[in-house]
């Protein structure tokens, strides 16, 4: 069907060469005819006119102006003024993406949009130049070196921050929290995104990260897990999921990792005018971890398949979603090859979650709602006085007759305060406070399991 249109598009553009070459000829026919146009017909006004233009520019502009890149410009227009997600890639652009997708590629390493005509920062990729310069999800960038972004198409924004991998640019950020604009300047690196991350966040209790879902996420999911258990010497009790600030990414990976945690039921369907567009993924039999409780860390920047996996985990009731309302990107792009090394990327469908939720433009909302925050922990010293420090204080009855047990103990407290604020929970309450509470919510559901 779409060689179909693109052919139909081919022939209206050919018929609107010749009309406009024949203007004096078939000009009433032509209008007559535009009128006349059945549904569903071609719009031959539209085409005269288009070719109209392209023959003005060629002949009249103050410049010359090569007639491929102004068929491509055409091309961009078209796409880019569809939604935010669809763009014309030209054949260097087609390779970049193909890149990103299998997880190494030049720039500054940041996933984006359009909004109002300026480039919003969706998420930044883990450790990469974008997230170590500070650039947070939700940033708005108004200038790239010198130049505006407002009147770039999103791709031509996107050409200029990447480069070779040294070079500088330098960007303009907006951001709701400060009153002025933000100046930052980026190293460009080349980026090699480790899409998966593991570690053990105390004993029993595991932490995957998702940065960005790519081929082969899925795999590398269920690896971690296993590296996990391997390490705790037993099966976990439960599991952090982290998908803040993962933009997205290969739909089929957002398949495979929600299919690892659950053993039945549906995970994500999509609807489109094409019939291929239309698609329903199920679970296969087989949950990694046995059914342990899951915590699904999500925030603003958690967009596209990271939406799809934590929809498709809430809707099972496998997991507690929690956090803050997500970016809320409920499409799906369809990258489609062109004849001349290019490709467009065009929006084919919508997808909704196993309850039949849309969450385009309104996002995942988290189960428990953790504000972001930063927390300062009190001074040990500064800690009230309690019983067992005050002199002749009563004994434990537990304890010896002459309380000496219980003086031990106090004096231990005293000796260990330094040892005391080391605590792996201190530093986490303090580095991480969304990582920390979702670490209670763990623990706490897999006590409820006993």
């Amino acid at each position: 069907m779409a060689n179909k249109k693109s052919l139909w598009v081919a022939l209206g553009f050919s018929v609107g060469i010749i009309v406009a070459g024949s203007a004096s000829v078939l000009a009433d026919k032509v209008g007559s005819k535009a009128e006349a146009t059945s549904e569903g017909g071609l719009p031959l006004a539209e085409l005269r006119a288009f070719a109209e233009v392209f023959e003005r520019i060629g002949k009249d502009y103050v410049e010359p102006v090569d007639d491929k890149a102004l068929l491509e410009n055409a091309i961009d227009g078209m796409l880019s003024n569809l939604d935010p997600h669809s763009a014309y890639l030209k054949a260097d652009s087609f390779k970049d993406m193909e890149e990103t997708t299998k997880g190494e590629f030049g720039g500054v390493g940041m996933e984006v949009g359009m909004e109002d005509g300026f480039i919003k920062v969706i998420a930044p990729i883990d450790d990469t130049p974008a997230n170590k310069a500070g650039i947070k999800a939700g940033d708005l960038v108004v200038r790239i070196d010198d130049v505006p972004v407002k009147g770039l198409t999103l791709q031509q924004a996107v050409d200029k921050l990447r480069g070779k991998a040294g070079t500088d640019v330098q960007l303009t950020v907006m951001r709701k929290s400060e009153d002025k604009p933000l100046i930052i300047k980026l190293t460009r690196a080349v980026i090699k995104v480790n899409s998966v991350k593991q570690r053990l966040l105390s004993a029993d209790y595991g932490y995957v990260r998702i940065s960005q879902f790519q081929v082969k996420t899925g795999t590398q999911l269920v690896d971690a897990i296993d590296k996990l258990t391997k390490e705790n010497t037993r099966p976990l009790k439960g599991l952090v999921l982290d998908l803040r600030n993962n933009p997205g990414g290969v739909l089929n990976a957002a398949v495979e990792v929600s299919d690892a945690l659950l053993d039945k039921g549906l995970i994500v369907y999509t609807e489109g005018r094409v019939k291929d567009s239309d698609m329903r993924f199920s679970a296969t039999k087989g949950d990694v971890l046995n059914g342990a409780p899951v915590v699904v860390l999500i925030n603003e920047g958690s967009a596209s398949a990271s939406e799809i996996v934590a929809g498709a985990l809430q809707d099972n009731g496998r997991a507690l979603i929690a956090g803050r309302t997500s970016f809320g990107k409920g499409s799906v792009q369809s990258v489609i090859p062109l004849q001349n090394g290019a490709a467009i990327k065009l929006t084919t469908a919508r997808y909704f979650t196993p309850a039949g939720r849309s969450i385009q433009a309104e996002g995942i909302t988290p189960d428990v709602k953790i504000e972001q925050v930063k927390v300062d922990l009190v001074d040990k010293s500064l800690e009230r006085v309690k019983e067992a420090d005050l002199s002749r204080h009563l004994a434990n009855p537990k304890d010896d007759k002459d309380g000496k047990a219980a003086a031990k103990a106090v004096d231990k407290d005293k000796a260990d305060t330094n040892a005391t604020d080391a605590k792996p929970e201190d530093a986490l309450v303090s580095k991480d406070y969304e990582l920390y509470e979702a670490q209670n919510l763990l623990k706490a559901m897999a006590m409820s399991k006993r």
